[in-house]
């Protein structure tokens, strides 16, 4: 029985990443950095997407009631935009461009109780031209607190807090090292 509701007795459920941490709502840089974020379009879907790793890794599954607020592209740059002071490729002219590119992110379960959220990809500086300024691998992983996609759209916000604090400390990293001086920062 559908209790009147079409498709199942649940309603859909909508997440996007939560409020963003509390401890820095940076200030727009000047001169201002462009924050960009690609995925493959199997990506970059509304669906919440999960691999059973236990019984075919190469799979991968969606929650049939569950979905993301927008396409986990532009739910990471905003959320990138908010926390680093930048603004959204394409929105102003910019110095340099912060890309993060997405090979993976999907939830992960080991056993049918154990998952975790899994965000992989590649970040890199690259001036007005375009040229390739600094490039890093990103491998994020964090235990979802529940086996549902509740738990782990949790692990993810994590992760994505965990990468803004990693492109903060490679940002120093890479001041300091004269790497990123055309960017002006």
């Amino acid at each position: 029985m559908t209790a009147g509701k079409r498709g199942g007795e649940h309603a859909l459920t909508v997440y996007d990443l939560g409020p963003p941490a509390v401890t820095a709502l940076t200030t727009m840089r000047q001169p201002a950095l462009a924050i960009e974020v690609k995925a493959p379009l199997w990506i970059d879907s509304m669906g919440i997407e999960y691999r059973l790793a236990y019984i075919d890794s190469a799979r991968l599954r969606e929650y049939a009631r569950a979905r993301w607020a927008g396409p986990p592209t532009q739910l990471i740059q905003q959320r990138l935009v908010q926390q680093l002071g930048g603004v959204a490729n394409g929105q102003t002219s910019a110095s340099c461009v912060l890309r993060f590119e997405i090979t993976e992110f999907s939830q992960i379960f080991d056993t049918p109780e154990i998952s975790r959220s899994v965000l992989q990809g590649r970040l890199q500086w690259l001036d007005k031209r375009r040229v390739r300024l600094a490039e890093q691998t990103i491998n994020l992983s964090n235990a979802a607190p529940t086996a549902d996609a509740q738990g782990g759209v949790r692990a993810f916000s994590i992760s994505i807090e965990q990468l803004t604090e990693k492109i903060k400390n490679w940002e120093k990293e890479r001041v300091a090292s004269g790497q990123i001086n055309a960017c002006g920062v």
